[in-house]
């Protein structure tokens, strides 16, 4: 069994290790490449300031860039008996190079590794979920143009309430991923800082330049104060979390509302054929299991914040082995999510509505407001024109203008799609990515 960064000459009882490592090995694969990138900015630094020789650092930098292509290509492997993936690296190196393997240690901790580890991998797949929850934002609100004249009963407590339009319908969930993204956002800044230099939460006596590192991997600024890049452990998994979220949140909604209007006694909407799934007993069902199983994964995922919090929530400054958990629960959320949202684009993409629904006798009383309305407008006072209105439903004597004529900002009449999109462009703008992925880029040379 190799021997631990930390182990001195005493082997650590096997159940303890089992217990202590848990699922590290495994979680750690989600964060090779980014150990490999932290390790090439740490080392670029070491030189610069003296601690590394020119020769010393263009050898490890070679076999670090064969170790990021083994990440990348998912063929990194944490061999049994190695704690975790900065080990791992490490033992790489020192079999190539010898000593010189060794030195990338110098100046920091496996506190701020993992740290450092955690917030490259974080960035890296905000942007990915921004890139897909562009994608459905387009899909919806393409639908809603599509859709836009196409009119549908809209519900308060489950009751028919007033006329809606499939352009609201769409339209509504677009504008909601815009919020998400703005909150996605907010969380990608507190990710984006750089805690690398703050070793074990409280420096280091070498001349560390912790600017030169920000630089070199992109971040818009350090975690200044060494004890807080420590306590920011958690903390950043945990903002994160509230904005994955807010995302599941939206789709979560969206499918219960597809679930809801795709049931026979709806049929507001179709689903394709293909997308739904069959009884074992019942030959005619087509079953919306994948609205059924995003609801259910999102739901889940809205517990993730809570989780989180639990674990981190009575701890004081300074780290401790209980923020290790955090990553069975955080890093495997990201291709949840990434899921969710690609099943809802394609199925959006899809879906058929019913475009006469409101031909439908049961939904002439949605029509009621646009005769209290007009009544209004002819100059009858409202409370009048209400138990006008009302009297007449009773009375089974309504019969409404189906001519809907709203025109305000944000109504059937006036979607505001064009702003919707703006605003999600402009959110997407301020992300600033092109900046990390030049940096990583360079390093990578």
């Amino acid at each position: 069994m190799s021997k631990k960064l930390w182990e001195k000459n005493i082997a650590v009882d096997t159940e303890i290790e089992r217990f202590t490592v848990g699922k590290d090995r495994e979680m750690d694969l989600y964060l090779a490449e980014y150990d490999v990138l932290g390790s090439m900015a740490h080392i670029i630094m070491l030189e610069s300031v003296g601690l590394l020789a020119k020769d010393e650092l263009a050898a490890l930098l070679t076999e670090l860039k064969k170790i990021y292509k083994t990440a990348k290509d998912g063929d990194f492997i944490i061999e049994e008996g190695v704690e975790d993936v900065h080990s791992q690296v490490e033992l790489l190196l020192t079999r190539a190079l010898g000593d010189t393997g060794k030195k990338i240690h110098s100046g920091r901790s496996r506190n701020d590794q993992i740290l450092l580890d955690l917030k490259l991998f974080t960035r890296a797949q905000i942007q990915e979920l921004v890139t897909h929850v562009s994608a459905l934002f387009d899909v919806l609100i393409a639908q809603s143009e599509r859709y836009k004249d196409v009119l549908m009963p809209g519900y308060t407590h489950l009751q028919i309430a007033m006329p809606s339009s499939f352009g609201l319908w769409f339209g509504a969930y677009a504008e909601s991923l815009a919020d998400d993204l703005e909150l996605l956002l907010a969380a990608y800044r507190i990710c984006n800082r750089n805690p690398l230099g703050s070793a074990a939460g409280y420096g280091s006596s070498f001349p560390l330049n912790r600017t030169l590192t920000t630089e070199l991997l992109g971040f818009d600024s350090m975690n200044f104060n060494v004890v807080y890049a420590q306590m920011g452990r958690g903390k950043m998994e945990r903002t994160v979390a509230f904005a994955l979220a807010g995302v599941a949140a939206t789709l979560s909604k969206l499918a219960f509302d597809a679930c809801l209007f795709n049931s026979q006694n709806f049929g507001f909407i179709r689903l394709p054929d293909a997308y739904t799934t069959g009884s074992s007993i019942m030959p005619h069902k087509k079953n919306p299991d994948v609205f059924e199983l995003t609801r259910a994964k999102c739901n889940k995922l809205q517990a993730l914040p809570q989780q989180i919090t639990l674990i981190i929530n009575n701890l004081p400054s300074g780290y401790f082995r209980d923020l290790q958990i955090i990553k069975e629960i955080f890093l495997p959320s990201f291709g949840e999510l990434k899921d969710c949202l690609l099943m809802t684009t394609r199925m959006m993409n899809e879906i058929k509505v019913n475009e006469h629904i409101l031909d439908d006798p049961k939904y002439t009383p949605v029509f009621s407001v646009e005769e209290v309305n007009r009544l209004v407008g002819e100059g009858v006072p409202f409370r009048d024109a209400y138990k006008q209105v009302g009297l007449a439903i009773e009375a089974g004597a309504f019969t409404p203008d189906r001519n809907i004529r709203h025109t305000h900002e944000g109504s059937i009449g006036n979607l505001c799609n064009d702003r919707i999109t703006a605003l999600k462009q402009k959110i997407i703008s301020r992300f600033g990515f092109e900046k990390v992925n030049n940096a990583e880029k360079e390093l990578l040379k």
